[in-house]
């Protein structure tokens, strides 16, 4: 029932979404350099292009929703004071898809546009088919929302004892590999957009070991208290 409320929510704001197709296409358009022609290669690319934008921009408005229902079917496996922390965490979980969305908007696909352009010459024009180019875009902006919920969980990891500081800490060395690994594969094939991601992704790898800490030093405490 949950996967089946999820699924119906993001339906129901898929096909308001639909409504506004033409205004999402443009807001996606953005990044791009204005002089940059886009093309549909077929007679149903087109129609199916504003289909998959409005299943995109559905799963973007209904995440709200989809995460409380995912947040609430967890809370039975959970004690009565960490089900109070089920609010927080789903408007943290929303709030830090949509700033890894709006990072990767605003400063990874204008500076991946104008890199992967950069290499025009008077004989050598880009001009991209749309599905292409809003696959790249979407894909960068779901990319860039899920990895920035890393610190969202390690704070439920470590709040139910199956993180510590101490084994983030050992590990660094094998998360920055992953880190680059997932990197490479998850950003188009050049060194700058990868670099772009991998960074955050260190950055919030740090965040993580501070906020697993933070819990487990907040949990010590009230032990202690209680004894």
């Amino acid at each position: 029932w949950t996967l089946l409320r999820s699924f119906a929510a993001i339906f129901v704001a898929a096909v308001v979404c639909f409504i506004f197709h033409k205004q999402i296409v443009d807001f996606l358009r953005w990044p791009a350099p204005d002089d940059l022609k886009l093309i549909y290669l077929s007679p149903t690319e087109g129609f199916m292009i504003y289909i998959k934008v409005a299943l995109f921009s559905g799963l973007v408005v209904a995440l709200p929703y989809v995460s409380y229902e995912f947040w609430k079917f967890i809370v039975p496996g959970l004690l009565d004071k960490e089900r109070k922390l089920v609010p927080p965490i789903v408007f943290f979980t929303v709030f830090c898809f949509a700033l890894g969305g709006a990072f990767a908007y605003s400063v990874i696909i204008p500076f991946a546009m104008k890199f992967l352009l950069g290499f025009q010459t008077e004989y050598l024009e880009a001009t991209l088919a749309i599905g292409k180019y809003l696959g790249f875009v979407v894909t960068l902006i779901l990319v860039f929302g899920v990895v920035f919920e890393l610190p969202v969980l390690s704070f439920f990891l470590s709040k139910v004892g199956l993180l510590t500081p101490d084994f983030l800490r050992s590990k660094r060395r094998y998360g920055i590999v992953t880190i680059f690994i997932l990197a490479a594969f998850l950003t188009p094939p050049d060194i700058t957009t990868q670099l772009f991601l991998a960074g955050p992704l260190i950055i919030l790898y740090e965040i993580s070991i501070w906020v697993s800490a933070a819990v487990v030093r907040k949990k010590a405490a009230e032990e202690e208290e209680e004894d």
